[in-house]
């Protein structure tokens, strides 16, 4: 192998299942899974905490996140591989972050970073108009255009790698004030920015320049899905319409089984609840979280997505980035000029 970079004799990171894989086949030996869709779920700026929170908010077993692992040997260089999706570059932040609090230098983080395949015309119009990029991975890529980047691999400057480190701290801090204006003014490097608060400002509450109340343009989006008939989350994903393509453009940036979780967490809120639930085709804990339940909208759920809240109360709180959307105790709002405001 001609390249500079052994790819058997340092340590990689892959922030999805298939770039694990791919890179094992290219000859890795060392390869680290940091794969977290951290768009959505509680996130905090200490490690531990961290794992934990997001561990009990997905209710998970396995340990999918390798990141934090204490059998993981760090041996340098260790190479970041991250495409273009937007959850991939949070993960790229967040592993500089932990990297440097093991003591490892910035110039020994070699950052591979990879541009989307270009799409072909032919591509079906809901990935052509996907508003989010969430969908790419270094797996795209060739075996040689991979190896190529391999061999001309090396370090950010230390300004652009200290900028990740600080964006990741402002990520999860619970005041996302700070975070969102870096996103809306743009930092050098990080084009990324734009289109991920585009993202995540989707599942905030909005609220009008009357004042009006209204639901999260993503519970909007899984309310005008549902009606008094009951169904399945896998149903909704699958309705067939303009609206089921703008909750797959979400979905591809949470992951699907976040559709099920937020049902469920509406149908468990409050003794008058907007959303019924019921068992479904499919038994509980069987492996088929898209079918074990069905839902059906209630009056109740009518009344919140046509006429809005009344209180941020009404809706179930959604922890995202460091804060939490519909929280009393931190009640930010997305206002019509795109910025997160208090309430």
């Amino acid at each position: 192998m001609s390249n500079l970079v052994d790819i058997g004799k340092a340590t990689h990171v892959a922030f999805d299942g298939l770039t694990t894989e791919r890179l094992s086949e290219l000859g890795a030996t060392n390869v680290v899974r940091a794969s977290d869709r951290l768009i959505i779920g509680p996130n905090r700026r200490d490690v531990l905490e961290h794992a934990r929170a997001r561990r009990m908010w997905w209710n998970l077993d396995e340990e999918w996140d390798r990141l934090y692992s204490s059998d993981v040997q760090w041996e340098l260089p260790v190479i970041l591989w991250v495409s273009a999706s937007v959850h991939e570059r949070v993960n790229l932040w967040r592993t500089c972050s932990w990297l440097r609090r093991l003591g490892i230098a910035h110039h020994d983080v070699l950052i591979i970073d990879l541009e989307p395949v270009p799409l072909p015309s032919t591509a079906d119009r809901e990935v052509l108009t996907r508003p989010f990029t969430c969908s790419e991975s270094v797996s795209d890529h060739a075996d040689e255009v991979l190896l190529d980047r391999l061999g001309k691999a090396g370090p950010w400057s230390v300004e652009r790698h200290e900028r990740a480190i600080r964006l990741w701290e402002s990520y999860v801090d619970e005041n996302p004030l700070p975070f969102v204006e870096s996103c809306i003014t743009g930092v050098e490097g990080f084009a990324e920015l734009a289109p991920l608060w585009l993202l995540l400002s989707h599942f905030f509450p909005r609220k009008t320049a009357q004042g009006g109340l209204f639901l999260s343009r993503f519970d909007e989006i899984v309310f005008a899905l549902l009606s008094s008939e009951c169904q399945t989350a896998l149903a909704l994903a699958a309705h067939k319409s303009e609206t089921r393509m703008h909750l797959w453009h979400l979905l591809s940036c949470t992951g699907d089984l976040f559709l099920p979780r937020r049902l469920e967490d509406w149908a468990d809120h409050d003794s008058s609840a907007a959303v019924e639930r019921a068992p479904g085709p499919k038994p509980p804990n069987a492996g088929y979280p898209m079918l074990s339940e069905v839902y059906r909208l209630t009056e109740r759920g009518m009344q919140l997505r046509d006429k809005g809240l009344d209180h941020l109360t009404d809706a179930p709180r959604l922890p995202i980035a460091g804060t939490e959307a519909y929280s009393p105790s931190a009640p930010w709002v997305l206002l019509e000029d795109g910025r997160l405001a208090p309430m």
